[in-house]
């Protein structure tokens, strides 16, 4: 049991020492992402290795989806109006 309290803390602090998605900006996290793959590519890694470096790109990869579709959803809400100024319209009258 102690041993497994140990591990938990252990994973606990890891996971505090990686920035959240929401933290690392798009341009550094896509950078981030690419080098993760160019290395997972090579056949040198261990497979401990490459699990983590699994679990790091698909949270890369989330964070990076979710602000390309806020980004999206922050498009298609400015719309021009008659004037030609930006409008900022509701949520309901995007399509998508």
């Amino acid at each position: 049991m102690a041993k497994l309290n140990y591990f938990a803390r252990c994973v606990a602090v890891k996971k505090q020492k990686t920035p959240a998605s929401d933290d690392v900006p798009f341009e550094e996290g896509l950078k981030k992402l690419e080098t993760i793959v160019e290395q997972m590519e090579g056949d040198e890694m261990p497979l401990e290795d490459l699990l983590e470096h699994y679990e790091e790109g698909i949270r890369l990869a989330k964070g990076c989806q979710e602000k390309l579709k806020a980004a999206e959803l922050k498009i298609k809400k400015l719309q021009l109006n008659a004037d030609g100024e930006d409008e900022l319209v509701d949520d309901d009258s995007v399509e998508f």
